[in-house]
């Protein structure tokens, strides 16, 4: 049985440099005494981030030292156990700066990631371009099959060494530093890339003053944007943003297509608007030192760098898949366009389909096809409703129990703070879930951790995980209301949070360690279950009248479920073709961003109706590494969210017991010993069908 234990860090084994802070004045230098071993967010300021990240690179140097100046030959356990758990100040210090910086940043903290981002990529090239550190791994790694490993000790070790390769160690010492530099700049470059898209999501405000501009929208909706114009000081207007649940109603509902026009281009044109947020020469330089340093590694371009250690394998394989699945999006998203412009060709509008017109249309499409009004569907999915849907589901799965935490420090009071157990009553995590837009927050929804799971001493540290997401707000007497995307969004993040839950390795590089194109199989597979009816009537329970949804709506749900699929798949499969060719392509100073956006997307055929999911000057998925030349997972993971939902469905429960134990076994919590393919095939018994994805996403 697993035990929980708090971190504890004690005085006498952290090194203390000189420094203008004293030891019990710095939150991160002492214990933290707090429920769960949580970060005290409450006692945590600004100025004590920069004097503990100096500390934690001078202690993990300390220990890297010890490791590359230890007389014993290298060992399995004093050379990769030692560097795996080395640096574990700054394993304190970086999710809990990393994950306000996403959630809830401000101008000081933007400020100290200026200064630290690159000391900290100076420290870490340090590390991986450190000869003798490598040649002690290396010695390892080549005896690796003689030394008595086992499975997973040899995927730590191999996975290890591979870092160490993509990182430039093996480079020639005259290439080292230039690789260092074009490391360090990369990361401020995405760095400054983040913080322009921020500012243009805070900068955008469309700004109603006359009521009948607002013909069309729901009252719940109008209310949300009185309340933001009274937080911003427009008292008696209406004002509304690019964050999701304010974009997305306006789009569908607005009758003014002017301000249709306007609210779209605000958001599609973030980055490009030649300002002091400009993103499109940053940009361009981002790409260029991608391509410099894969080719420093011996590869022809970043997306071969990048795929050659994911399930995709390389390139032309990714786009051999998004092709494969473009055609039939892009014929959908057609026959879609012809439903749009024959309601507008009967209304006598006299126009032609524009991009700010889809959602509008599709809203009377919806309701012409399915007999389906978003707003018929918001009551029975209040937010409260939606996460005991995902807790319903991880219990019927996985016997997981949740219990409300107040007394757990969180960094914002919209926090809620939960204590997860497992099915035998052991403490198991804690979850915080983080639900509404904010100006500090950037957009979007996505899983992190404040603690991830690891072995201490022999003793299992339990995970402190996150979700964080981009939710319609409460408004007036009326509780949050989560339209079908924030549902299955939240089901989604949940997913990710589950995986974290589970994941036990011995060893931190190998804990959770899947290929990116496998990662958003735990999440996506959740997706499926939202729907069912069999979850779907024990959690969307009616705010007003306490009914569950009725089976005649779920049955509309239910025959609206491929709606508007041509445009949801033609849209993300746009944005990830164009991830690709920028990865692909030998881009030089001169290379214009619209040009060669432009370019892409009439290579491929995309309707002048549709707009990539994201532009390139605001497509932050591939700012950073995390998705860069790999925004196709989504699609790749979908194959096998849709082949492991449709085992469950084939085999005629639901919920089966066996599968779900299998499932987490092999897919979420031995990814030290099985990861990719591997993982899969033991769960599934076979590889996966793409038919199953085609199906349900309307496409064959």
């Amino acid at each position: 049985m697993k035990k929980f234990l708090l971190i504890l860090i004690p005085l006498s084994m952290i090194l203390f440099s000189c420094s203008d802070q004293k030891a019990d004045e710095n939150p991160f230098f002492v214990e933290w005494n707090t429920p769960f071993g949580a970060p005290p967010f409450d006692q945590i300021h600004e100025d004590h981030y920069l004097p503990a990240i100096e500390e934690g690179i001078r202690q993990h140097q300390a220990e890297i030292d010890a490791i590359v100046n230890n007389a014993a030959a290298p060992t399995f356990e004093n050379t990769i156990v030692a560097y795996d758990q080395a640096g574990g100040l700054l394993r304190r210090i970086s999710p809990v700066f990393g994950g306000l910086r996403s959630a809830e940043t401000n101008p000081r903290l933007q400020e100290i990631a200026r200064e630290t981002t690159p000391m900290l990529s100076a420290h870490y090239n340090s590390i991986r371009l450190n000869e003798d550190l490598f040649e002690r791994i290396q010695a390892v790694y080549n005896q690796r099959h003689d030394i008595g490993l086992d499975r997973e000790q040899l995927n730590v070790v191999e996975k290890m060494y591979r870092d160490f390769e993509r990182g430039g160690a093996a480079l020639p010492e005259n290439k080292r530093e230039q690789f260092k530099e074009i490391s360090q700049r990369m990361s401020m470059v995405s760095l400054q890339l983040s913080e322009n898209q921020l500012a243009e999501n805070n900068a955008f405000q469309l700004i109603i003053e006359d009521e009948a501009d607002l013909s069309g929208l729901p009252s719940h909706v109008i209310a949300a944007a009185a309340e933001e114009a009274n937080r911003v000081g427009l008292e008696g207007k209406w004002v509304f943003t690019t964050a999701f649940p304010s974009r997305v109603p306006f789009l569908q509902f607005a009758d003014n297509r002017e301000l249709r026009k306007e609210m779209l281009m605000g958001y599609v044109n973030r980055g490009d608007n030649d300002n002091e947020n400009d993103n499109k020469e940053l940009f361009i330089e981002l790409m260029m030192l991608r391509q410099q340093m894969s080719e420093m590694l011996g590869y022809n371009n970043y997306a071969e760098f990048f795929t050659s250690v994911q399930m995709a394998e390389n390139p032309q394989n990714v786009y051999d898949f998004l092709y494969r699945v473009w055609e039939p999006a892009l014929a959908r998203s057609k026959r879609e366009k012809a439903d749009m412009q024959a309601i507008i060709d009967r209304e006598g509008k006299g126009y032609k389909l524009e991009a700010w017109d889809w959602w509008y249309y599709a809203e009377k499409v919806r309701k012409e096809k399915y007999d389906l009004d978003d707003d018929e569907v918001k009551p029975y999915f209040t937010i409260d409703n939606v996460k005991r849907g995902n807790f319903m589901l991880a219990n019927k799965l996985w016997g997981l129990t949740f219990e409300a935490r107040p007394e757990v420090p969180v960094y914002h009071e919209e926090v809620e703070a939960y204590e997860v157990f497992d099915r035998d009553g052991s403490h198991l995590a804690i979850l915080l879930i983080d639900p509404h837009p904010r100006p500090g927050k950037r957009s979007g929804a996505w899983c992190g951790t404040y603690r991830s799971g690891a072995w201490e001493d022999g003793e299992w540290v339990s995970p402190i995980v996150t979700i964080v997401m981009n939710f319609t707000r409460p408004s007036g007497d009326k509780p949050a209301m989560l339209s079908w995307d924030e549902t299955t969004t939240y089901f989604h993040e949940f997913g990710h949070a589950v995986h974290n839950f589970f994941a036990q390795g011995r060893y931190r590089r190998t804990s959770r360690s899947v290929p990116r194109d496998f990662v958003e199989l735990p999440s996506q597979i959740l997706e499926n279950w939202a729907g069912e009816p069999e979850l779907l009537k024990t959690y969307a329970i009616h705010y007003e009248t306490g009914e569950p949804i009725p089976d005649e709506l779920i049955e509309r749900l239910q025959r609206s479920e491929h709606f508007n699929q041509g445009f949801i798949n033609t849209e993300y499969l746009a944005a990830a073709i164009l991830d690709m060719d920028w990865h692909t392509t030998k881009i030089t100073e001169d290379t214009d961003v619209n040009e060669f956006e432009r370019a892409s997307m009439e290579r491929i055929g995309l309707i002048d109706e549709i707009i990539p999911r994201y532009r390139t000057t605001n497509f932050g998925h591939i700012f950073g590494s995390g998705y860069a030349a790999g925004y196709y997972v989504y699609r790749w993971a979908g194959v096998l969210d849709a082949d492991a939902f449709f085992a469950f469905k084939e085999s005629g429960d639901l919920f089966n017991q066996q599968m779900a134990e299998d499932f987490r076994k092999y897919i979420l919590a031995n990814n030290a010993i099985y990861e990719g393919m591997d993982a899969y095939v033991r769960f599934r018994g076979q590889e996966p069908d793409i038919v199953p994805f085609l199906i349900q996403k309307g496409l064959k």
